[in-house]
């Protein structure tokens, strides 16, 4: 039995997604390039913009108050896990794994997840969790397909996809003969 509660966020939740975004992101310094890190990480428009752009929010509640965040986003064919955060005083503790284990269990489609590349930690997190890293040409493919993000971001990034995933979903067919 958990010691957490899963909820879906809604609009009276903004602030404190907003907050453990920019708390969890302290994690991150040394790993996100410093010509792309800024203070705050998100800023409460960029948040906005996320949640219009269709990014859903389940965060991980204990004692009533809210201490983790990850967003998913229905694009195109795939599930994008997005903006995943967790208080730095209850990093370690299980709070990610609750969110990602319910977020895929919640999701029909094939899941992909991109994160800083020198955030090794959170790399070896998703590949614990059955996530596989693409290769770099994937990942450039992948990221300008399904993401909306700087081209400086794409460089310093990476993408891990899960089991249901497989590059053969990008390649074209053609019947017929091509002229």
């Amino acid at each position: 039995m958990s010691q957490f509660t899963l909820r879906p966020c809604n609009q009276d939740h903004f602030h404190a997604i907003w907050t453990i975004i920019n708390d969890g992101a302290s994690a991150y310094r040394g790993a996100i390039p410093a010509d792309c890190l800024h203070d705050p990480y998100m800023t409460a428009d960029e948040l906005n913009h996320e949640i219009a752009s269709g990014v859903h929010f389940w965060g991980c509640e204990h004692d009533g108050s809210l201490i983790g965040v990850m967003g998913s986003q229905d694009v195109a064919d795939v599930t994008l896990i997005r903006h995943a955060y967790v208080r730095t005083d209850y990093q370690k503790q299980g709070v990610g794994a609750e969110l990602l284990a319910h977020l895929r269990s919640r999701a029909s489609r094939p899941v992909l997840i991109g994160t800083w590349a020198d955030a090794h930690w959170a790399i070896r997190f998703y590949q614990r969790r059955g996530f596989r890293l693409v290769t770099p040409e994937e990942k450039e493919r992948l990221l300008r397909k399904y993401w909306q993000i700087p081209t400086r971001q794409i460089e310093t990034s990476v993408v891990l996809t899960d089991q249901h995933f497989s590059m053969m979903e990008l390649t074209p067919t053609f019947s017929g003969d091509q002229a």
